[in-house]
């Protein structure tokens, strides 16, 4: 690699054409900067404000770790667009498990998930990317145990799944999903789309969807019906066309949403009111949507 390369800056997104009817952003992670830097609850304004000048005036805010989770209620309780979502993280129990730290996490999730202001448990699921077959045990009893949570607090769950499908399935199956269950992030095929949506479980699609070899995430797009759609950024990945690589934020969801309305051949209002009402059935609505001052 070249100095000129090592040192070049990273591509700073331009904000697209603002959506005709707002969105929803099902799940961000706005506490999170790929340079370490640290993000302050009150510094959100800015973030939120670029957001709602697009059409995407409400986020679910999600921690998956205690840090994030703490960060996540304390966004939901300053900021009127933000929900928050709390849950840890598959890639998380291992390592708290092995430090002897899972039961007083469990006990702090618990609690913060009872917040008025969260209305989600999650994301939890399974990733056997990251996690050797060692971790697959705890993983999964992790599964189970934000599972029944979710169901006793009346939550929505929103579910992880890397590499990880039948498993996910199955837990689900044998638990008894929540009544509102999310794929976040979802990234199956048309098969696993249609095993989801017999099962009603929304499917939330991210930047991923928009990108060129993305192929069988498309298909499974198309047999997905509006009343289970959801659109996200999982920010700061999974940057939408054209600017995959850079830093993502919720301000580059009309992106994808447009990508989305071109698969499902519907026009965007309409693609934009399904989006929108999808998430307030499912999460309660907003006290308000943020809207720049």
């Amino acid at each position: 690699m070249s100095p000129r390369a090592e040192t070049a800056p990273e591509r700073v997104p331009t904000a697209p054409d603002p959506l005709p009817i707002a969105v929803v952003d099902n799940h961000t992670h706005l506490d999170i900067t790929r340079d370490g830097t640290q993000v302050s609850v009150e510094g959100l304004g800015p973030v939120l404000a670029a957001a709602a000048e697009v059409g995407v005036d409400r986020v679910v805010q999600i921690g998956c770790d205690l840090p994030g989770a703490r960060f996540a209620v304390a966004a939901a309780e300053q900021h009127a667009g933000v929900l928050a979502g709390v849950a840890l993280h598959p890639n998380e129990v291992p390592g708290l498990a092995a430090a002897g730290e899972l039961t007083s996490a469990y006990a702090e999730i618990e609690r913060l998930a009872a917040h008025p202001r969260v209305s989600v448990v999650g994301e939890t699921g399974l990733d056997y990317f990251r996690t050797g077959p060692d971790g697959v045990p705890v993983q999964q009893e992790s599964f189970r145990w934000h599972i029944d949570l979710a169901k006793r607090l009346g939550k929505a769950l929103q579910v992880h799944d890397r590499d990880s499908h039948d498993d996910v399935v199955r837990i689900l199956d044998e638990e008894g999903a929540p009544p509102a269950t999310v794929m976040h992030c979802f990234s199956g095929g048309p098969d696993l789309a249609r095993q989801c949506v017999d099962r009603g479980y929304h499917l939330s699609f991210s930047g991923t969807v928009t990108f060129k070899n993305a192929t069988a995430l498309r298909d499974a797009l198309a047999v997905t019906p509006l009343d289970l759609l959801l659109v996200e950024t999982d920010a700061p990945y999974l940057t939408p066309h054209p600017w995959r690589g850079a830093t993502n934020s919720p301000a580059l969801v009309p992106l994808t949403v447009r990508v989305m309305a071109g698969v499902l051949g519907v026009a965007v209002p309409t693609l934009c009111e399904a989006l929108s009402d999808n998430a307030e059935r499912l999460y309660g609505p907003w006290s308000a949507p943020f809207s720049a001052p």
